[in-house]
């Protein structure tokens, strides 16, 4: 990357300084000049944008631990972040300033996560296979359960529209909780919406294992991971909430994603994989365990929220999250 630079201000100078030089250059000499130009300066442009998300010297850090799997991570209003420990069954609060706390215990399995509009706490509450949100008093109010008048097999994740629309994943993960009888009941790991006024549709039924989504905030766009299949692919929003032009986004899957206010992406899988808007990575942030889910958090929203297996994890960033 240095010598790419170096060979961009020389040629450069080289042109500022000998204009009439550049003019009077056979065609031959011309176009290997300009090619030249054409080779350096989209290197020195990615070698900049790879590093201008994060902010200037900061690195992961352990925000806590001592859990057993954590996952779900959703910013309230005011910037904290709320994510489960799903096999203990717990949702713990990340408090900038205060650090970590206990919302509640017995969630109803809760997995992913997501604010709605009116500042509730939705889930996907995989116990008993339902869409949910939690009351002033923390108790469990149902949004959503079954499809095709059979159970869902394990709502994963989800993300709500602008309009209140809710979009969610529904695979299907074994759990050695469940009952001896639980087991796979939908004939397809399918995406479902469910519509302002409660209408449930299956938006896309192609996937081997749908898992973490995440839309744009102008609601136009949906991105959904195909986890198994180890891809990630772009939908285009329609007014009735229904999928799109279907066209791959990244050769990622992703357990969950984010957002941030320049449209870049954000998959775990293995590590933190940043892709902007055209589906180019960006960047790689490398995490001490492996991510489940990411979220930004805090009260400006730069502080990118990573959960990874026993413990979860905090970065600085010069973007801000959208969610």
């Amino acid at each position: 990357m240095i010598f790419l630079e170096y060979l961009s201000l020389f040629i450069s100078n080289f042109i500022c300084k000998n204009i009439q030089k550049v003019f009077d250059m056979n065609l031959p000499k011309l176009l290997f000049l300009i090619s030249l130009l054409i080779l350096c300066f989209p290197e020195v442009d990615n070698a900049k944008s790879k590093s201008s998300i994060i902010a200037k010297n900061e690195t992961v850090q352990k925000a806590g631990g001592g859990f057993i799997f954590t996952e779900g991570p959703a910013v309230a209003p005011d910037g904290r972040v709320y994510f489960t420990d799903q096999p203990n069954d717990r949702i713990h609060i990340w408090d900038e300033k205060k650090g970590i706390s206990l919302f509640l215990e017995g969630t109803g399995r809760s997995n992913g996560m997501y604010f709605n509009a009116k500042g509730q706490l939705v889930t996907c509450a995989d116990e008993h296979n339902q869409l949910a949100y939690f009351d002033e008093n923390k108790k469990l109010v149902v949004i959503h359960e079954g499809y095709d008048g059979k159970h869902l097999n394990a709502p994963n994740d989800l993300w709500i529209a602008p309009d209140g629309g809710i979009y969610f994943s529904d695979p299907y993960y074994h759990r050695d909780w469940w009952t001896e009888g639980h087991k796979e009941i939908q004939d397809v790991r399918g995406v479902y919406f469910v519509s302002p006024d409660g209408k449930a549709v299956r938006v896309i039924n192609d996937f081997e294992t749908p898992n973490g989504l995440v839309g744009t905030p102008d609601g136009k766009v949906l991105y959904v991971a195909d986890i198994q299949a180890g891809k990630t692919w772009k939908y285009e929003i329609q007014r009735d909430g229904s999928l799109a032009n279907k066209t791959l986004f990244a050769p990622k899957g992703s357990d969950g994603m984010t957002i941030d206010n320049e449209g870049n992406v954000y998959l775990t899988s293995g590590k933190v994989w940043v892709y902007n808007p055209n589906g180019e990575l960006i960047e790689e942030i490398v995490v001490p365990e492996s991510p489940s889910n990411v979220c930004f958090g805090g009260k400006n929203r730069k502080t990118l929220f990573i959960t990874a297996r026993t413990g979860v994890y905090t970065l600085k960033m010069n973007v801000k999250g959208v969610d």
